[in-house]
C-alpha cells in the first residue's frame, strides 16, 4: 500500500508485524539491549502492571545514538527508568491539582463578568451571546455530554425542580472542564466582556485565549495519564508586548513543560499571591536529584527570576 504526502509523493507502507510478548520475555530484551535489571521479577510485575508500551517512553532519555536502534547506555538501569516514571507521575498530579485553581477562578471571572454586563442567567446556553454559531452549536453538544453525565448533587437538584433545559450559567459552568470554559470564553460576541475578563488577570484577549489553550492541553495530558516531563508542547502561544506583573528575563523554550509551569505559575500569583508552587517544585526535584531540568526547559537560576520570587 502506498501512502500520499503531499501532490506527488508516495511513501509505502508495510504490514504491521510485531507480536506480542510476554513480561518476562520483554525483561529479557531488555537485558539483550543492555539495561540492567537487579530484580527481573520485580520488573515483570512492573511491566505487566503499567506496560511495556507505556514504559518504553521512559528509555528513551537512557539510549543511545541512534536512538533507533534501542540500544541502552552503558551503566542504565530499570530502576533509573521507574524513578523517572515515578517523577513524572508526580510533577503530573502536581501539574493537574495547581491547573484545577486556575480553572476555578477563571470559570468566576468569566461568570461575574457576564452576568454583570447581559444580566441573562441563562447567556452560556443562548445563542445570541456568542460571535460564531457554528463555534456556538459545537461548545453545545460539549455542554450537553457534560450536562448528561453529571452526577452532581445540585444539576441532580435542579433537574428535579425545574422545568428549564439548562440550569444558569454560575451553576452550568461549575460542571465544564477548562477546554469548554476557553470555547465559551474565545467565542463571546461582546469584546469589551473579554477585554474585561483578561483584564482580571493582567492580560490581553489574545494573549488570555492562547494561554488557556496551553493550560488546557496540559490539563488534558495530566487527566489521560500521558508523558509530562519532557513533551513537547504543540502550540506556541502568544506574549504581551509588556506584561504587567512579574514575569521571566530570560525567555524560556515555550515547547518544554518549564514554559507551561511558567504560565501556570503566573495565573498562581494573579489568584494567591501566597501560592507554594515553587516550594512543590523544589520539593519535588530534591526527591528526584537526577532529573535532567535542561530537558524540562528549566532556565539555569530560575528560581531568582521575578516570577519565582514574588
Amino acid at each position: 500500500m502506498l501512502k500520499s504526502v503531499g501532490r506527488f509523493l508516495y511513501i509505502p507502507m508495510e504490514a504491521f508485524q510485531k507480536q506480542y510478548h510476554t513480561p518476562s520475555e520483554l525483561v529479557q530484551l531488555l537485558q539483550q539491549r543492555g539495561l540492567e535489571i537487579y530484580n527481573p521479577v520485580k520488573a515483570e510485575d512492573y511491566i505487566r502492571h503499567i506496560g511495556y508500551y507505556r514504559l518504553s517512553a521512559y528509555f528513551y532519555p537512557f539510549l543511545e545514538h541512534p536512538k533507533n536502534e534501542h540500544k541502552f547506555k552503558p551503566g542504565s538501569s530499570f530502576e533509573e527508568v521507574m524513578q523517572l516514571y515515578r517523577f513524572d507521575r508526580k510533577l503530573r498530579l502536581l501539574l493537574f491539582n495547581e491547573i484545577e485553581k486556575i480553572e476555578i477562578a477563571v470559570r468566576q471571572a468569566i461568570v461575574n463578568a457576564v452576568c454583570e454586563t447581559n444580566h441573562d442567567p441563562f447567556w452560556i446556553t443562548n445563542p445570541e451571546t456568542f460571535a460564531k454559531r457554528e463555534k456556538y452549536n459545537y461548545m453545545m453538544g460539549l455542554i450537553n455530554k457534560e450536562y448528561e453525565r453529571s452526577n452532581e448533587d445540585f444539576i441532580k437538584h435542579f433537574k428535579a425542580k425545574y422545568d428549564n433545559d439548562y440550569p444558569p450559567a454560575w451553576e452550568l459552568i461549575e460542571i465544564l472542564p477548562l477546554g469548554v470554559v476557553t470555547r465559551i470564553y474565545e467565542n463571546l460576541r461582546d469584546f469589551k466582556t473579554q477585554k474585561k475578563i483578561a483584564k482580571e488577570f493582567y492580560l490581553n484577549v489574545p494573549v488570555l485565549q492562547s494561554w488557556l489553550t496551553l493550560i488546557t492541553l496540559t490539563r488534558n495530558a495530566c487527566c489521560h495519564h500521558s508523558r509530562v516531563w519532557n513533551k513537547t508542547n504543540a502550540i506556541t502561544t502568544l506574549s504581551m508586548k509588556k506584561m504587567l506583573r512579574n514575569w521571566l528575563n530570560e525567555q524560556p523554550n515555550q515547547q518544554k513543560v518549564y514554559y507551561n509551569l511558567c504560565l501556570i505559575r503566573y495565573f498562581l500569583n494573579v489568584i494567591n499571591p501566597a501560592n507554594d508552587l515553587k516550594q512543590k517544585l523544589v520539593n519535588l526535584f530534591q526527591q528526584y536529584p537526577s532529573i535532567d531540568l535542561a530537558a524540562m526547559g528549566f532556565t539555569r537560576g530560575w528560581e531568582l527570576e521575578p516570577l519565582w520570587k514574588e
